[in-house]
């Protein structure tokens, strides 16, 4: 199966329930959420609070929150949103100097892990800790803005990681587009995060319901 994971980071926050709401109504089950420290990378985003606050309501669905740590010390922040309604952390391979252990700490607290790399890092890198995680993201842009245009040679790394980690799902986050959805999910990715292409259009549930019928 495939999802396509709505990203909160470019939801109009005035009406973030309301947007998660029509988006969970049209069917999508699995909601990305970017955690950005201002340290691992430049900016600042969401924290728990927001997370909290829409979490009944997709949980309602029985959906489910998926945080993007784009964060130092990722392991400082896992009971935070554990408490707030989180279903899964991923942290960066970057950000860590002992992945086991970082993993360990997650599951503490009831969290699915996911382990990501920044798209400069080799993604046999990823392969080889793969073991640890539940699932591994291939980042296709660099990590902590929205908005930026899918890396062309994106697509041959989530090939390789797909052959290399056969047994558990690639995550995708990055520009996403109707016109190289299809692309990504050829190349193995089976969760695949799109911002822009859904949230930055008038119509919410003809962008979601474009980005899902340009997989069919």
């Amino acid at each position: 199966m495939v999802e396509i994971e709505p990203s909160l980071y470019a939801a109009d926050f005035s009406i973030l329930g309301e947007q998660v709401e029509v988006l969970l109504r049209c069917g999508a089950r699995v909601f990305h959420f970017d955690v950005a420290d201002g340290h691992f990378v430049p900016p600042i985003t969401m924290g728990p609070i927001v997370l909290k606050s829409i979490a009944e309501l997709v949980h309602g669905f029985e959906g489910a929150l998926d945080v993007h740590l784009m964060t130092e010390t990722p392991e400082r922040h896992f009971a935070a949103f554990a408490e707030a309604g989180a279903d899964s952390v991923t942290f960066h391979l970057e950000a860590v100097a002992d992945v086991s252990a970082v993993t360990a700490q997650a599951r503490e607290h009831g969290l699915q892990v996911g382990l990501a790399v920044r798209p400069d890092t080799p993604v046999e890198q990823l392969a080889a800790e793969a073991a640890h995680a539940d699932i591994v993201l291939c980042m296709s842009v660099q990590p902590g803005w929205s908005g930026q245009e899918y890396i062309a040679e994106s697509t041959a790394r989530i090939q390789a990681l797909r052959a290399a980690v056969s047994d558990k799902p690639v995550q995708v986050d990055g520009g996403v587009t109707n016109e190289n959805v299809r692309e990504i999910f050829d190349a193995g990715a089976t969760l695949i995060v799109a911002g822009s292409s859904i949230f930055q259009r008038e119509d919410l549930p003809r962008a979601y319901r474009r980005l899902v019928q340009a997989l069919a």
